[in-house]
């Protein structure tokens, strides 16, 4: 109702306001926040032993506390999960987001403290729909319910009183009760650990409600948006939910599934906003309806820095604040936080397309990876894979690469595997099977992509004649010193070019 709406805009008044002022100083409220992280963790074990109290700046800051990655702050991690207190930041931690594994990890366990939960991650959820109400004044989003579709949460294996699960999953648990009066499903729906049963039962329960947003993963909404035209017999969503007119979507890049989101969904009506909205914290928000960037959310208890992404593996790289990041270059993300995390490479990278305010794009990860439907599958996962398959078939092999086939209004995603073989495998078919299989095991998020071909179906892998690679480098100057193969990309454009000069197809349709 435009009466709700007005009423929202003006409770949001002086929020509104204090983004206007972050995006004018962006300096000075940074300074505040890395003041105020610095001074609450002081006398937590970490903040002791690295001497936070006598930290004036941020040049101190840095020369004190190296760069943090996963594999650093598991122990600490292991310790929180036990019941220790006061590690990493004030207090007890009681939830954990999971999220993909790194080389050594299955999964990661991301604390989620109460500071976190209400100063940064649903602090930018209020400001996403201050964002978006005072851009549309005319909204009727709060004439009916939002659908959030989340993930699930379980009691972890080390204490009975810490539970883990996706970030989803921590919002909606740790809403207020009156939170259900404006969301569908119910919370003990949207929680549902089976996809499937929760897919069905959000079908089942929505299909006459009025929806008016929707939120989450492009990739999974797909599903669900298939599901239930299906479930419906309608070919528009619009015609299901006549009063949808917002998708607040993050995870993953908008930019495959847009085309197949305005298929389904045809109508003027519809608006599409972007979040960055990490398990380590709510970093951006999409602030202009004509502009694709997002903004860099500069107060919600991060202190952020850069290092320019090809520098990132190199000893003592360059770090530079808010003040000093440029326009055009790609950086690696190092987050301060009210979670606990100190320093810490996150492992996305961004490029700044405007400063003061900030705007920026997310350019990619830090390493070699696909990551087309949320299933952030890394090197050392493929590796690992490729040994299990080439074991159980007698493989042998000489190069490989690996990137996405996008779903189509028909079809499902996959990934597409370019493999040079030394010795064939005696049965490709199970050669596949095991690679999938065993990526199964090594990567949790690629196993919830999977799970009963929901999201992505079994992996296509293509031989092709000796010599492709090396005609590839060539072509490309690339032969000797340095240079090395890709072995995985979130794009199709090693896949295309290797296929052009293997003489093979393009991508599968």
């Amino acid at each position: 109702m435009a009466v709700i709406c007005s009423i929202y805009t003006r409770l949001n008044a002086r929020r509104l306001n204090e983004m206007d002022y972050f995006r004018a100083h962006p300096e000075e409220v940074q300074e505040k926040q890395l003041a105020r992280l610095l001074e609450k963790a002081a006398d937590t074990e970490f903040g002791s032993s690295h001497g936070y109290a006598g930290i004036k700046t941020a040049a101190e800051y840095r020369k004190r506390v190296p760069l943090q990655t996963y594999e650093d702050i598991i122990p600490y991690i292991e310790r929180l999960q036990k019941g220790e207190k006061s590690l990493l930041w004030p207090g007890e931690v009681k939830w954990f987001a999971k999220s993909s594994g790194t080389t050594s990890t299955r999964s990661k366990f991301i604390p989620v403290t109460t500071d976190a939960l209400e100063d940064c991650h649903y602090r930018g959820v209020k400001d996403l729909l201050a964002v978006y109400t005072k851009n549309r004044p005319g909204t009727n989003i709060f004439n009916g319910k939002g659908l959030v579709l989340g993930g699930s949460h379980r009691i972890n294996d080390f204490n009975k009183d810490s539970l883990c699960g996706d970030l989803s999953a921590i919002l909606i648990e740790n809403s207020p009760f009156w939170a259900d009066l404006f969301r569908t499903p119910k919370a003990s729906v949207a929680l549902l650990e089976d996809f499937e049963e929760k897919l069905k039962r959000i079908t089942e329960l929505t299909a006459g409600e009025n929806v008016t947003s929707i939120s989450g993963v492009p990739s999974w909404f797909l599903v669900l948006i298939k599901q239930l035209l299906q479930h419906t017999g309608r070919n528009n969503l619009l015609d299901v939910w006549p009063n949808l007119e917002v998708f607040f979507h993050g995870g993953i890049s908008f930019v495959p599934y847009r085309d197949q989101f305005h298929h389904f969904i045809r109508g003027e009506q519809m608006q599409y906003m972007e979040t960055f909205n990490a398990s380590e914290g709510f970093f951006g928000l999409q602030d202009e309806p004509s502009d694709n960037d997002m903004l860099l959310m500069l107060d919600l208890g991060v202190f952020y820095e850069f290092i320019p992404a090809e520098l990132i593996d190199t000893p003592d790289p360059p770090v530079y604040t808010v003040a000093e990041v440029k326009e055009g270059v790609s950086y690696a993300m190092i987050i301060s936080t009210n979670t606990g995390l100190w320093r810490y490479v996150i492992g996305d990278t961004i490029v700044f397309t405007r400063l003061r305010p900030h705007k920026f794009t997310i350019s990619g990860r830090t390493k070699s990876f696909i990551n087309a439907f949320g299933e952030e599958v890394i090197v050392d996962n493929a590796e690992k894979a490729l040994a299990a398959a080439c074991k159980a078939t007698g493989a042998l092999i000489c190069e490989y690469t690996a990137g996405p086939v996008y779903a189509g209004t028909g079809t499902k995603g996959s990934h597409e595997w370019l493999i040079e073989f030394e010795k064939l495998p005696g049965d490709l078919g199970k050669f596949t099977s095991v690679l999938d299989e065993a990526l199964r095991k090594v990567n949790s998020d690629y196993d919830a992509k999977r799970f009963k071909d929901l999201n992505l179906v079994l992996p296509v892998v293509r031989p092709v004649p000796g010599g492709t690679f090396y005609k590839w480098l060539r072509e490309k100057n690339k032969l000797g010193g340095q240079n090395k193969v890709p072995r995985l990309a979130n794009n199709r454009e090693y896949i295309d070019e290797l296929l052009r000069i293997s003489g093979e197809q393009g991508e599968l349709k």
